[in-house]
Order: structure tokens, then C-alpha cells, then sequence
């Protein structure tokens, strides 16, 4: 989080402005994009001479990018772990921890998402989250007091079977043998074995981070909707969600805890079935997650200005994404100004949305691969257009 002042030669208060982008997936890191938002603003108004405060938060929405989104704020470097991918072969991935080590943050995407197994056929039956619950083990051996898990991206529908097993559980089938990793397994699933779970991870804080509302099972459910984009075929569809159903059953019997129906329970794979049924969790729109940490809504209630930026802005961005989170916390007598890649709403659909302005940073006609290779030159001079036409007004 950075703030930088430019008094300019304008008498009175500064205008209070905020920089709370996404980043531009597969162009630049949020941090990124909010410096060169930040620059182009603070040259505009020190060639009006008007001075302005701008105070610049990299953001995100609780899905990939929120690791690299929290530590550019918190100014601290991300720790590399060995652990496994989805289907259990080695591979290097992160873990975030806040400046006080108190905090740590994981991305389902890191150690179970879909891009470190595009190399081979998706094989959504065996699939599991292992990988994913050896980065928390490595963030409990670190003593923190609140892990953030941020949903999304995962390859896997296990009912986060994998990660409460590198805690210390075991799931048995009738015979008393552990079942395979994998959510195709757990139609053989006949009790859940928790008496060597790691205690220190019901000591911890979990909040995680969701952006769908999905339930667990059903037409809706996580193998049903999600599916099919982590290779599931109809039929593997059925087997999955069969499965999941029975790691329901087998988890309400066990703890009480009835969960298929509650909203949310259906995102990566129903990855927080099994840490919701054995420990206390938050389940959290990401956008107001990264919220709460960041301290944006102090920050964005302040402002007299807002700029806010991701790749697209479309009808999803509307939904649970950044610049929604920041239309819902902006103080009412802010402006909203939006700077992305490109912009698919109309006038009306902004209007209505809060939005008083949408840019997009292309010059003109041009490629992706155009834009992305110049996005940083491009946010900094779109931004410098912007805040030139918003100051003089």
C-alpha cells in the first residue's frame, strides 16, 4: 500500500483519490497496474497544479492473483514450498505471509489448479487437494493465527478430502482400507478416520474466499457446474457428484454439521466441505476479504475519487469481481472511474452500476498481444487523460 502526496499549487483541501485495481490477468500484477494509474494521475495534476493525495491499493477478488495482490500490500515476498499438484507430481508453489507472520494466504490455483496439469489429459477423478493442505501444514509449522484460502482455478472436485488427509486424516471404505486420493473414490467412503488431524489447525482463523454461490450437490453443485471445465465427462459428472454426496452423508453423521445445501460449499471442487465440518470457517466474497486485510474500506470511504482497473469490464466484473467490491465500498461522495483492457458495457449498464466513467486503454485498433506488451505504458498515459479531464472539471 503506498501513498504519495503532490501539493500542487491549487489553495484548499487535497482531492482525496484512490487506485484500487485488479490486475490485468496475463498482462500485469495488480501492483503494477496501480503504480502506473498512480503516476499518470500524479503527472496530470502537477501539470494543472491541483493538489491531490493518492493513496494506491493492488487488489483482488479472492481468486488467482490474491496471493501476489496481499503480499505487494503487505511489502513482503512469497515463500516457496515443495509440495504436489493435483495429481500428485512434484512442483514448487507459494504461500504468502504478512509482514507480522500472523496472517498467511493460499491459492487453491497454487498447488491444485488447473494450469500445472494442462501438460497431461484432466483426470478429474483422481484429482486431489493433497498439495494444497501441504501448504497450509507448512504455514501451521510457522505458527500464524489466520489462514486466508482462496478458492478457485482448482483442477480438483474431492470435497477437499486431500487437504483435511495432509492434516492427518484418513478415509476408510468398509473394509477399513484407505480409499485413493480423489473425489471418484468417495463412493466407496465409509468412515472418516480424524483422530491424528493436526490440532493447530483448529486454533487458526480460516476465512475463505468464495465468489460463487453454489451448493455442494446437485443441478448447481460443484461437479455438475465445474465439472466439465476440469475434464469431467457426463457420466464422471454423475460419479463425482455421487461421491460427493456420500462424503456429505458420512461428515454429517460425524460431526452434525449439515452443509450440502449451504451456498458456497460448491465452489473449487467443494474444497471447503471437509475444513467446514471439522473447524470453524468464515466463508467470505473475496472481493471483501482482500477488503477487510487491506483496510480498503477506510480507504475507499475517504476518497473524493476512485479509480479502479482490471482486464475486462463486463457483466461478470459486476458480479463478485473487483469493481464490484469497490462500487459497494466507495463512500457515496465518490466518483468511480474504471480503466481496463476493454470495456463491454453500455452507457446504461454503467450508469446503473455507479460507474461514472469506463476507459479503455486501447490507443486504437490492436491485438491482445499489442496491448499486453505495452498495458503498463498504456493504464499510465489512460490515466494521465482521465484524471486531466476529471481535475479540470
Amino acid at each position: 500500500m503506498t501513498s504519495e502526496q503532490n501539493p500542487g499549487s491549487g489553495a484548499g483541501r487535497a482531492l482525496q483519490v484512490a487506485i484500487v485495481p485488479d490486475s490485468f490477468k496475463g498482462s500485469a500484477r495488480a501492483s503494477e497496474v496501480a503504480g502506473a494509474l498512480a503516476q499518470g494521475v500524479n503527472t496530470a495534476a502537477t501539470s494543472l497544479g491541483i493538489p491531490v493525495e493518492i493513496t494506491a491499493v493492488p487488489f483482488a477478488d479472492g481468486g488467482e492473483g490474491t496471493l501476489q495482490a496481499l503480499i505487494d500490500a503487505w511489502g513482503t515476498e512469497a515463500l516457496t514450498v515443495q509440495t504436489t499438484d493435483a495429481l500428485g507430481r512434484p512442483v514448487v508453489s507459494r504461500l504468502g505471509l504478512s509482514k507480522d507472520h500472523k496472517i498467511a494466504v493460499v491459492e487453491a490455483a497454487e498447488a491444485a489448479g488447473l494450469p500445472q496439469v494442462s501438460d497431461v489429459q484432466r483426470q478429474p477423478l483422481r484429482a486431489s487437494t493433497y498439495g494444497l493442505g501441504a501448504l497450509v501444514v507448512h504455514a501451521l509449522e510457522r505458527g500464524v493465527g489466520q489462514i486466508i484460502l482462496c478458492l478457485g482455478g482448482s483442477a480438483t472436485t474431492d470435497g477437499g478430502t486431500g487437504l483435511l488427509r495432509a492434516l492427518g486424516a484418513r478415509f476408510l471404505d468398509a473394509q477399513g482400507r484407505e480409499l485413493p486420493e480423489g473425489g471418484g473414490a468417495l463412493n466407496d467412503l465409509a468412515q472418516i478416520d480424524v483422530s491424528q488431524l493436526d490440532p493447530r489447525a483448529a486454533t487458526v482463523r480460516w476465512q475463505i474466499a468464495c465468489d460463487v454461490t453454489n451448493p455442494l450437490l446437485g443441478a448447481k453443485g460443484a461437479a455438475a457446474v465445474f465439472g466439465p471445465q476440469k475434464g469431467a465427462s457426463p457420466e464422471q459428472v454423475q460419479v463425482l457428484d455421487r461421491g460427493l454426496a456420500r462424503l456429505a452423508d458420512v461428515l454429517e453423521a460425524d460431526t452434525g454439521r449439515a452443509l450440502r445445501e449451504q451456498p458456497g460449499m460448491g465452489a473449487a471442487g467443494g474444497l471447503a466441505t471437509c475444513l467446514a465440518s471439522y473447524f470453524d470457517v468464515e466463508l467470505t466474497p473475496g472481493w471483501e476479504l482482500v477488503a477487510e486485510v487491506l483496510d480498503a474500506h477506510r480507504i475507499l470511504g475517504a476518497a473524493d475519487l476512485v479509480i479502479t482497473g482490471e482486464g475486462r469490464l463486463d457483466s461478470q466484473s459486476l458480479e463478485g469481481k473487483v469493481v464490484s467490491g469497490v462500487l459497494h465500498a466507495a463512500g457515496e461522495q465518490a466518483d468511480v472511474i474504471v480503466v481496463a483492457g476493454s470495456v463491454d458495457l453500455d452507457d446504461a449498464a454503467l450508469e446503473q452500476a455507479g460507474i461514472l466513467a469506463a476507459y479503455s486503454i486501447a490507443q486504437g485498433p490492436a491485438s491482445l498481444a499489442e496491448l499486453s506488451a505495452d498495458t503498463l505504458a498504456l493504464v499510465e498515459r489512460t490515466a494521465f487523460s482521465v484524471a486531466r479531464t476529471y481535475l479540470r472539471k
